[in-house]
């Protein structure tokens, strides 16, 4: 019967305890995880990422962690079809797929009908040369006048230069890949969040903690290892922080210090793109009794003829 279950996607900003109702869930109806944090991706990259070491996966199987090199680009597109064979490998066990992560884009191209705009390196190559001959202004200008949704969105370098790029191969607005909210199959999108101050402690918490496990030798091993060419890799949150504190930058508490600060801010982003889909429940994982009403609001949705 469970395995019947739609797919079941679980989000929200980072440290409101994704895994762990994963983990919860799979034990209960029968389930297998799909990692959908792209960072988690990275062999490697387990204590700036809070990956779960394999003894405290609760005897699930838990996919697509650790399969790309510190210097491989993640992409969105590769990550879609490798999401949608877990699925089918998943259902073919009898279990019931349990998606989770914080990674937005990646959640929506697993889950969502969608289809990825163009690339092209040698494009992108003449567009990162024309940043660095004419300066980051120059691209954001050609973005407003062929993309301004796009441009509105106030996007970081990298995302304007991928912007750029896939006008200038395709002709169209990046923006207007972005599509409607279908599901590809039915799933039940479930969101965990709690009021901002108490996790904005957490998070704090969170990072000391991985100073202390040590994060800073982590980031050591990966710099042998190549990490400053990893594009995705190395740009990552608390690998980029504690880079700067292995090169002098920065002293241990700046690298702290700023780790949290670019934690919050990307809780907060990971919540603005959450709260935009009408199509996910939220539940407050710090109330008694959760798991309890997810198990039921999942039993609910499904027993209804037209869920998705």
């Amino acid at each position: 019967m469970t395995s019947s279950l739609p797919i079941l996607a679980i989000v929200g900003p980072t440290g409101t305890g994704k895994s762990d109702l994963a983990i919860a869930l799979a034990q209960e109806l029968g389930g297998e995880i799909v990692n959908a944090d792209a960072l988690q991706f990275y062999r490697g990259m387990d204590i700036g990422t809070a990956k779960l070491a394999p003894n405290e996966r609760g005897g699930i199987d838990h996919h697509l962690l650790d399969i790309m090199d510190i210097r491989e680009e993640a992409s969105v597109a590769q990550f879609q079809a490798q999401a949608r064979e877990r699925f089918e490998v998943i259902r073919a066990h009898g279990k019931v797929p349990i998606l989770v992560g914080g990674s937005g884009l990646y959640v929506r191209a697993a889950l969502d009908v969608i289809d990825f705009p163009p690339t092209n390196p040698e494009v992108r190559n003449q567009i990162e040369a024309q940043m660095a001959a004419a300066g980051e202004s120059d691209l954001r200008c050609e973005l407003a006048a062929v993309d301004p949704i796009s441009a509105a969105r106030n996007l970081d370098v990298r995302r304007v230069i991928r912007a750029l790029e896939v006008y200038r191969i395709s002709g169209r607005a990046f923006s207007s890949y972005m599509p409607d909210r279908e599901y590809m199959q039915p799933t039940i999108q479930l969101g965990l969040n709690f009021e901002r101050a108490a996790l904005h402690e957490r998070l704090a918490s969170r990072v000391k903690r991985m100073d202390g496990l040590g994060l800073a030798q982590e980031v050591a091993g990966l710099l042998e290892r190549g990490l400053r060419e990893g594009k995705t890799a190395s740009r990552a949150i608390g690998y980029q922080q504690y880079t700067d504190y292995l090169d002098g930058k920065i002293d241990r508490a700046q690298a702290i210090e700023q780790t949290v600060v670019a934690t919050r801010k990307f809780a907060r982003r990971q919540i603005t793109w959450f709260t935009a889909d009408p199509r996910v429940t939220w539940f407050d994982p710090t109330r008694a009794g959760m798991l309890g009403d997810v198990l039921a609001h999942i039993d609910n949705t499904h027993s209804q003829p037209e869920a998705e």
